[in-house]
């Protein structure tokens, strides 16, 4: 959704030219001195002191202090403390080695220049370093810089000729992003289709294929320059503020990525219930739509776990009642009755809320008269035009607005809904002359939406501690998957070219911390009824984040709403997505304990493949499925690349493929091709109506043998799917799966391991062992032969072990 925004910063700040001055200031440095004090080394040179701390074997933070500046030491991104580290320092003639057990960083004296190696091997090293850069085109917006020019501050890096590069945030523009200048600014794009280079989540953050990450400490506007212009410089460049950055090293790239998010924060593990199916539309109108839809999925036998309302539940009409924040009791007579009975079927309820309030709406006055807003130099609210009407903005880094902001949801909350979706959070429309508690708009423009976020997190902390909350929303920065962010990619076309771009953010976005960025299932802008696309959509969406479908209402996103042929295929793939909820969950448990993306790119597989770099076509979900969505309309072969590490099966017939090289496989309708390692357990489960009604009881579990694995390992995660931290608290089991090879014997184990509060079921369990070529002699259970069935055609052997509460199950078969 959806506006026509006024102009931004986006708009106005124009192409960066390095200045002469600049050049000079870097080739003048020389250095001065090096101490050690309190955990870091400073480093002084003639125009400031530099700030070398590090967090981590791995992970190193340098902070430039200028002359006649003041170090300011808070920091929007990192929660890590810094650990006890041990250093040493070397003083050579013409350098100093500053080093940890993992990365050495050198201070070349002259010319002066810091370099960071791991392991030995050189990552990255300043180039120009600090330098300051000029606003030479002084044409932008007269809302942003009336037409002053202006300097900003940068940091400059020097790139490998060959590497590549990632981050930046959301974007389209490619997996590999060298050669592009990014706006940080955070600005929504409407309709975009397969290219974009500015969405609404900015991420002051590079990633290089020789996998280290450089994250810049600072959420002020700018510009993260990817070597634009093509002389091998990775530019960081800001209106001011901090000039910290931290490098971050790892000997892979869950590595990397697990020690980034360290620094910034893992994220909880959401409800069980978000890993289910939503029904969701721009909108639903009244009470008895909602409940209409709702009966409709049951009647269809088409799971379902939320239902999501937009604007019409505060207003009939889509401009002017903005702000109400409460429910029109016109077309929802009964709000309370209604959720409650969406509760008692499985069903939740989220509510679309925006941080603008207009002055047309029910709050306006109660917003001006308790100082919510955010104000103009006279001190009073700050009101402006866009889209939906005459408006303010929430000032959510004030005490004011945050409390007043808070009791609304908190009063939604104790009605019965429990989810929370923030939209237009970028904000999508905030003049910079608009000023916050904590600094000016554009100061603090890129974290309303992570602020935002924090609002939910800690409300929830504080007054329903239990919980886990559900935040829906579209704009953050660095560090917000801490807070629960459940980030979608904006409103995209409802196109082919909307659904071509998807993989590439989500699997961009999961590099960068946001391991649950997801889209509109089947796209959102546009009234385009294009069964093909939607179903496409569908079938890659239960291999993303969250199952979501979502769209304007001129076409329904809903399969109850569609033709008989697109609902029986929607149908399969949403049975499938509640199918795999063993895995999936399990995919978020590893996000939250070690920042593992649920979707991963072929990077993670083969970080040594330059082939792979590019690659967004196919990727992993979690470690062990390999996908390749259906992205061309009319398609009936793709080209699949299979990691060479592995053997690969069909998910669907069990077709061997080996791994090294890409093959042209046939398309079917009912699904996108899908594969699965060769030596992975993939524990499923019944389908239920609503993930309440799931249980691992009983599971069905998969087991993938091949002559070439001789050892195997998978797990599930399980707990009450709601109370928060139900791991630190040992409220959870996990279940190890393991297999052995030796010879014409197989051996598969299940270890079950509770926590201190959690009572293991008795479990029963389905095992089929996939590529089973000859009938077995033998299969023993816990140590006793029993009765088994191979199906030769399929080449699966199936085996049924009885419900025991045993913590140890074994399986020997011999082949």
């Amino acid at each position: 959704m959806k506006s026509n925004s006024i102009a931004t910063l986006a708009a106005a700040l124009p192409l960066l030219l390095i200045s002469q001055a600049a050049q000079a200031q870097n080739a003048n440095r020389h250095f001065d001195s090096a101490t050690r004090r309190d955990g870091l080394l400073e480093v002084h040179t003639s125009d400031g002191s530099y700030l070398i701390k590090p967090y981590s074997a791995r992970i190193v933070e340098t902070t430039f202090v200028p002359n006649g500046e003041q170090l300011d030491p808070a920091s929007h991104a990192v929660v890590l403390a810094p650990a006890a580290v041990k250093t040493t320092l070397a003083t050579k003639p013409n350098s100093i080695e500053y080093a940890t057990p993992g990365i050495v960083v050198t201070i070349t004296k002259s010319p002066f220049q810091i370099s960071y190696a791991y392991r030995g091997k050189r990552l990255v090293a300043e180039k120009l370093g600090y330098i300051k850069v000029r606003d030479d085109a002084a044409s932008g917006s007269k809302d942003i810089n009336k037409g002053e020019a202006r300097e900003l501050e940068g940091i400059e890096f020097a790139l490998d000729q060959d590497e590549a590069l990632y981050g930046a945030g959301e974007r389209a523009v490619g997996m590999n992003r060298r050669g592009h200048r990014f706006t940080l600014y955070n600005k929504a794009h409407y309709g975009y289709g397969d290219k974009s280079e500015q969405m609404g989540y900015a991420v002051p953050v590079a990633l290089s294929s020789k996998m280290y990450a450089i994250h810049f400490d600072n959420p002020q506007t700018g510009y993260l320059d990817f070597d634009s212009k093509h002389n091998g410089s990775l530019t960081y460049e800001t209106i001011g503020g901090r000039k910290t950055y931290q490098v971050i090293a790892g000997d892979s790239w869950e590595d990397v990525i697990g020690n980034y998010t360290s620094l910034t924060g893992k994220q909880p593990l959401p409800p069980r219930w978000a890993f289910g199916n939503f029904a969701m539309r721009f909108g639903y109108r009244n009470e008895a739509i909602a409940r209409d839809t709702v009966n409709k999925f049951i009647a269809e036998d088409i799971p379902l776990d939320a239902i999501v309302f937009d604007l019409f539940w505060f207003g009939k009409e889509v401009k002017g009642t903005m702000g109400n924040l409460e429910w029109d009791k016109d077309s929802y007579p009964n709000p309370t009755g209604m959720i409650a009975d969406f509760q008692k079927k499985g069903v939740q309820t989220v509510l679309i809320t925006e941080p603008f309030v207009l002055d047309t709406s029910s709050k306006w006055q109660e917003a001006v008269d308790k100082k919510v807003l955010g104000t103009g130099a006279d001190g009073k609210p700050l009101v402006y035009d866009f889209y939906f009407g005459h408006t303010g903005l929430i000032d959510i880094f004030g005490k004011p607005g945050k409390e007043w902001f808070w009791n609304i949801y908190k009063g939604l909350r104790q009605q019965g809904v429990t989810g929370v979706w923030g939209d237009l959070g970028e904000p999508e429309v905030h003049p910079t002359a608009m000023r916050h508690a904590t600094g000016s708009a554009d100061q603090v423009h890129n974290i309303y939406g992570h602020q935002w976020a924090r609002l939910v997190a800690e409300g929830y902390q504080q007054d329903f501690p239990t919980e886990r909350p559900f935040i829906l929303m579209r704009a953050g920065y660095s560090g917000t998957q801490r807070y629960g962010i459940i980030p979608w990619s904006g409103d995209v076309d409802r196109g082919w070219g909307g659904l071509q771009s998807q993989p590439e953010i989500s699997l961009q976005m999961g590099m960068q911390g946001l391991g649950y960025m997801h889209s509109d299932l089947g796209g959102f802008a546009n009234p385009v009824l294009d069964n093909e696309l939607y179903t496409r959509w569908l079938q890659y969406g239960v291999f993303q984040p969250i199952f979501r479908p979502h769209a304007q209402d001129d076409v329904p996103p809903e399969p109850v709403y569609r033709e008989d042929r697109t609902k029986a295929l929607a149908r399969e793939a949403i049975r499938l997505r509640y199918r795999l909820l063993p895995y999936n969950y399990t995919l978020g448990f590893d996000n939250n304990q070690q920042g593992l993306p649920l979707m991963r790119p072929m990077l993670y597989e083969e970080p040594g493949n330059a082939k792979v770099r590019a690659m967004s076509s196919t990727y992993l979900w979690g470690k062990d499925f390999l996908v390749t969505p259906v992205l061309k309309q009319g398609a009936t072969t793709a080209d699949v690349y299979f990691p060479a590490r592995s053997a690969w099966f069909d998910f669907y017939n069990g077709e061997k493929h080996a791994g090294g090289a890409t093959e042209s496989v046939k398309l079917s309708a009912d699904h996108v091709p899908v594969y699965v390692r060769a030596g992975a357990f993939i524990p499923m489960a019944k389908v239920v109506q609503t993930t309440r009604d799931y249980s691992t009881k009983h599971i069905d579990l998969h087991y993938y043998h091949d002559a070439s694995v001789s050892a195997g390992a998978g797990k599930l995660y399980d707990d009450d799917g709601t109370t928060a931290q139900a791991y630190e608290q040992g409220k959870y089991e996990l279940l190890n799966f393991t297999s052995k090879l030796q010879g014409r014997s197989l051996t598969l184990r299940v270890e079950s391991a509770v926590g201190t509060q959690y009572q293991r079921p008795e479990r029963s369990i389905a095992l089929q062992v996939h590529n089973i070529t000859a009938h077995p002699s033998l299969v023993r259970v816990d140590g006793k032969p029993v009765i088994f069935v191979w199906d030769e055609a399929a080449k699966v052997l199936n085996i049924t072990l009885p419900a025991s509460s045993q913590p140890g199950r074994s399986v020997a078969i011999t082949l």
